[in-house]
């Protein structure tokens, strides 16, 4: 969730120099199930633009209605929805409706803290019922700063506390340049990862050729910087070509990434791997085991763009720890 609350504050900072002012929603409790689950976020302007989605489509615009109110009187509220008689999903929602107005101090922190790739968290006080208070709000905790929304919000006791660990956004590294790393850049820019592409100099590539991407480096193999893959990181191999490959890999030897995709059949893999450990006997079983070939899950992708899907779906899985299913197999709820 934290590349949705990156756009919130883009799109702040953006709308604030325009004057518009604005109100954050934030799901913090439900009783039930729903299509998002509570730490979800929107952002009101009072232009009537809406920043995000709190679900399917079908609560924001009554979220929408409920925030003009505090934009008339700046005092945050609490709002239900039960989507028991309107929704597909048996659920009541508990939504947190507050002006955003988070000054210079904050909004510096924030990013230097995305940039840093470090870990805070979101604090809201709530209730579940639907009332009006300045008792009501949320901040940000970095490290031991904390750091209001709103300039005029005091903590208060007697209310509920919706306390919120947000990570860095997942990181892909896509080293190769073809057109299938064009596709699989723009797949994962849109999940909300933030995409490093590595080509070699003699590709002559830049950013402008990868639509979505963070970074763009032009480097050879030797040059790889080991400090860019982080407990966030996956990475996918896909130069097309056996030597830069192997050059790559011994040059990954000493990173964990949670994934390490390489393109291409079974057999070139093990062709790889052989040779790896012929260069470098003492290759970690971590790095091996963290290596996954063919890259992707097999849903039958032919074109770059499904394979695309395929891969950023395997990463997916493994990332959160889970045996690709039909949904309509798995018995019990969707989400634990």
């Amino acid at each position: 969730m934290t590349h949705e609350l990156k756009h919130i504050f883009t799109a702040y900072q953006r709308n604030n120099k325009s004057g518009y002012k604005a109100v954050l929603a934030t799901v913090v409790a439900l009783e039930g199930s729903s299509y998002r689950r509570p730490g979800v976020r929107m952002l009101i302007l009072d232009n009537w633009k809406m920043i995000g989605a709190v679900s399917g489509g079908c609560v924001e615009k009554e979220i929408q209605r409920q925030a003009e109110s505090v934009f008339s009187s700046g005092i945050p509220k609490v709002m239900t929805y039960d989507g028991r008689y309107r929704l597909g999903c048996e659920g009541i929602l508990y939504i947190l409706l507050e002006p955003f107005s988070p000054n210079e101090t904050t909004l510096k922190t924030f990013w230097q803290t995305i940039k840093e790739r470090k870990s805070f968290e979101l604090v809201s006080y709530f209730t579940r019922q639907e009332s009006s208070s300045e008792e009501l709000g949320s901040f940000l905790k970095v490290d031991n700063s904390t750091l209001t929304l709103r300039p005029d919000f005091i903590t208060k006791k007697g209310v509920e506390v919706f306390q919120q660990k947000l990570t860095p956004c997942f990181q892909l590294v896509i080293i190769g340049s073809e057109h299938d790393a064009v596709q699989l850049c723009s797949y994962a820019a849109m999940t909300g990862w933030e995409v490093t592409v590595i080509s070699t100099p003699t590709e002559e590539k830049s950013i402008a050729d990868f639509p979505g991407t963070q970074q763009f480096l032009s480097q050879l193999p030797e040059q790889f910087d080991p400090q860019l893959v982080d407990n966030q990181t996956a990475l996918v191999l896909m130069t097309h070509s056996y030597v830069k490959d192997l050059k790559y890999l011994l040059a990954l030897k000493e990173v964990t990434p949670i994934y390490l995709g390489l393109l291409g059949p079974s057999s070139r893999r093990e062709k790889l791997l052989n040779e790896l450990m012929e260069y470098n006997p003492e290759v970690s079983d971590t790095f091996i085991e963290s290596i996954y070939g063919p890259a992707g899950i097999n849903i039958g992708a032919e074109t770059p763009q499904e394979i695309a899907v395929s891969i950023i779906a395997e990463i997916l899985a493994v990332f959160r720890k889970k045996d690709p299913m039909l949904l309509r197999n798995k018995l019990g709820t969707i989400h634990n």
